[in-house]
């Protein structure tokens, strides 16, 4: 028999009428800005099965754009989401798209820098207000941001598991859920950390500096409002 907490019956705290449509969409768009970081100038929405048919009506579109600006699933500024991308000179487009066989309320995001850089993240709404994101530029990847999260690009070479584990040993993080994804041997890879305790800046020039390292992205959980 399945077990449940106090939020899967209650359901997340949130501006909106649908968990998976609103709140499961700001938390996604949310962790999908930080993957790409500042000065977004353009984010195309690719919306799969369900999103893509019910957006306008469940309020997926200002959800995804408020998460695109930071705000949580509960901030009463949800619903002016639109109009503040606008203000912000953030350019937003809402476009149907068939995903293959995921989950039906998937999301692409292409979220394009003021450099001209452009970063993909694909995650999907999976109920109750809760996510899992699946890729992140072409890489296939998996964590819920449930948990402080490191997601570290790199060469894939022998030992990189055994030098950053062992650094986040002797700074005691503890790593509740590892999981490692490359496309071929020998070249890039990712490692994504789902550790207990956040992971300071200082932590990570530490990893950085290893060597063989192309990028990390840290990823703090978004905690429930007031």
């Amino acid at each position: 028999m399945a077990k449940y907490g106090a939020f899967d019956i209650l359901g997340p705290i949130m501006i909106g009428p649908s968990s998976s449509h609103t709140a499961g969409a700001a938390r996604l768009a949310k962790i999908a800005a930080v993957i790409a970081g500042s000065n977004l100038v353009k984010v195309d929405f690719l919306l799969h099965g369900s999103f893509a048919k019910t957006y306008r009506g469940h309020g997926t579109d200002r959800a995804l754009v408020a998460g695109i600006l930071g705000m949580d699933p509960w901030d009463e500024k949800l619903k002016d989401s639109l109009e503040i991308a606008k203000q912000k000179g953030i350019s937003i487009a809402f476009k149907e798209a068939d995903l293959g066989d995921v989950h039906p309320n998937t999301v692409k995001f292409h979220m394009t820098k003021k450099s001209g850089r452009v970063i993909s993240v694909v995650g999907s709404s999976i109920g109750g207000g809760s996510i899992v994101i699946t890729e992140v530029d072409g890489q296939k990847v998996q964590f819920t941001g449930e948990y402080p999260t490191l997601i570290i690009n790199h060469m894939d070479k022998p030992g990189m598991i055994s030098k950053i584990t062992t650094l986040m040993y002797e700074e005691n993080i503890n790593i509740a859920f590892m999981r490692v994804f490359r496309s071929q041997k020998g070249f890039k890879a990712t490692m994504v950390f789902e550790t207990d305790e956040p992971v300071t800046d200082g932590i990570i020039h530490k990893i950085d500096a290893i060597g063989d390292v192309n990028s990390i992205k840290a990823i703090n959980p978004i905690a429930e409002g007031e």
